[in-house]
């Protein structure tokens, strides 16, 4: 069973190198996407040589570098694919918790959320007013029914992400992948995982752009 860990990467420099000593220690081959950082990322990528590390001429945001990680994981006979942040939010003990609903019980996809049995800190405009929006807007539109609205720790075997090709290039990334399990009808799964927030992160305007995104998305096709 091989078992990727895709982890986009933009100006990490202060974080990714701890998250990559945490995931060394772990079974599993890992892949960094550098999406044109402007730091030092990648130099600090290329420390590990256990680590492939691959790199986006111009940044594309982080969709594009998760497709791109998605596509060099099937390509190298990925089993499973597991989607990991590069700035220390998420625990790599945690890993086993996602993936265990594939390994055991043929799941398709499973997403982490913030919001089942495992408390995560969240700040309280986030938790209050964008992620119930959030929410709303998904199961309005795009007919998703999980609890975390924006969960970027997933895992989903090879077929599902040869199935799942990822369009949005940006942060909507996250609501389109649920969509397109919810509309394929996958054996979905969800289970609580722990976020670490170091920065307050997006923000209401973030968060609009991505509904533009999505709603664009569905107008269009």
């Amino acid at each position: 069973m091989i078992i990727y860990i895709v982890i986009p990467a933009y100006n990490e420099a202060k974080r990714i190198g701890q998250v990559l000593d945490d995931l060394s220690l772990l079974p599993y081959q890992i892949v960094v996407v550098d999406d044109a950082s402007l730091d030092n990322t990648a130099e600090i990528v290329a420390r590990y040589p256990q680590v492939s590390l691959l790199r986006h001429k111009l940044n594309r945001d982080q969709g594009a570098a998760l497709q791109t990680g998605n596509q060099y994981a099937i390509a190298k006979g990925a089993d499973i694919i597991v989607h990991f942040d590069a700035d220390g939010q998420f625990l790599s003990t945690e890993i086993k918790d996602v993936l265990a609903p594939i390994l055991e019980d043929n799941y398709d996809i499973v997403f982490g959320s913030r919001f089942l049995s495992k408390q995560s800190d969240i700040p309280a405009f986030k938790k209050n007013i964008i992620f119930p929006l959030a929410r709303l807007v998904n199961r309005v539109f795009l007919g998703i029914k999980t609890s975390d609205p924006q969960s970027g720790f997933r895992a989903m075997t090879r077929r599902t992400a040869e199935r799942i090709q990822i369009e949005q290039d940006g942060k909507a990334h996250c609501s389109e992948i649920m969509a397109k399990a919810f509309e394929y009808k996958l054996k979905i799964k969800e289970v609580p995982i722990t976020v670490i927030y170091h920065e307050f992160g997006q923000g209401m305007g973030h968060g609009f752009k991505i509904l533009k995104d999505i709603l664009f998305s569905k107008i269009s096709k």
